[in-house]
């Protein structure tokens, strides 16, 4: 009688808290506060994301400089899909596209795999000073500019003054001009961004790791479990959504390649030009030449083209796992 009693004042008390149909909520001092802490952010991304984005009309203009930017997009002529027939017409484009995808495609795997094998490394350190020490000595170099690398790489591998140079001089070989040898640099680019990058990877698989329940691994470890078999059945699995966020979004920038990797690091050199020219370094060169409306339709290329992979990535991770799908 009394659990019928209970139920009946449960159900009621949740009946009067329910606000009546077409009422709306009241803004609260809570919503202020939290408008305004979130107000410098929509500032920001509505400046330098969303109005930028008026700029796509670019692509299908033949923007010509004439006075104030205003002045030359209204003077500018329309040519609709011109500059779209241009680009793909150009005799390189299949190659630069191909050095994007191919790149990426790499750049996305080891930068999956690699910062999850040393996170999960370092994480069954027992150490504390000594993971500290592993973390921040391989998150240093994501602080470092491509400007800086690209001066390290040319005290390496510098013809007159360079240090492996010296090095094979001083054993009896001859120097190597490191800047015209094309086949060296697919794997010494993909070593760079790996360089670069892994730090920040390890440092967001090792916080999920950090965050997992110990008790499964010292139930795991009663029940006399490897330290493999605890990686394979606890650590990778509750680890799974996260990878998969970051494969998701490392997807959607498939068609975009790191600037700074691709033109800085090697100098913008004329005989590396089938290995290292990407989307990105053609943007840029084709905006040098003045040519600003085929770089618009290159940019929203990949703009469009990094949509769509995102979106199909996350459809495919919806249709495998619906709760580790991003949307």
């Amino acid at each position: 009688m009394s659990h019928e009693v209970d139920k009946a004042a449960v159900k009621k008390e949740i009946i009067g808290n329910k606000r009546p149909k077409g009422k709306k909520r009241r803004w609260n001092r809570d919503d202020t506060e939290l408008t305004l802490l979130a107000l410098p952010t929509t500032i920001w991304y509505f400046l330098f994301c969303f109005v930028p984005m008026f700029g796509i009309v670019i692509a299908f203009k033949e923007f010509r400089i004439n006075g104030g930017f205003l002045k030359s997009f209204w003077t500018s002529e329309w040519v609709g899909v011109n500059n779209f027939k241009f680009l793909f017409a150009t005799k390189d484009i299949w190659m630069i596209i191909k050095n994007t995808l191919s790149y990426n495609i790499v750049f996305i795997i080891l930068g999956i795999v690699v910062p999850v094998a040393a996170a999960i490394a370092i994480g069954q350190l027992h150490s504390k000073k000594l993971m500290k020490v592993y973390q921040t000595a391989m998150f240093m170099p994501y602080f470092l500019s491509w400007v800086v690398v690209t001066a390290l790489v040319w005290a390496f591998l510098s013809f007159d003054k360079g240090l492996l140079n010296n090095l094979l001089e001083s054993w009896g070989m001859d120097r190597q001009q490191w800047y015209m040898k094309p086949q060296m640099w697919p794997p010494f680019l993909v070593f760079m961004n790996l360089w670069k990058g892994v730090g920040y990877g390890m440092v967001v698989y090792l916080a999920t790791i950090t965050g997992i329940d110990k008790t499964y691994y010292e139930a795991a470890g009663i029940d006399g479990a490897t330290i493999w078999q605890q990686v394979r059945y606890i650590t990778l699995p509750l680890m799974k959504t996260v990878i998969i966020m970051m494969f998701i979004m490392n997807v959607g920038r498939i068609f975009y390649s790191d600037f700074g990797l691709f033109y800085q690091v090697p100098r913008d050199s004329n005989s590396l030009y089938d290995v290292v020219y990407t989307l990105d370094v053609y943007v840029y060169k084709q905006l040098r030449t003045s040519t600003t409306g085929m770089s618009a339709a290159a940019a929203f290329i990949q703009s469009l083209a990094g949509c769509v992979t995102i979106l199909t990535a996350n459809w495919v991770v919806r249709k495998v796992d619906r709760e580790s799908a991003m949307i």
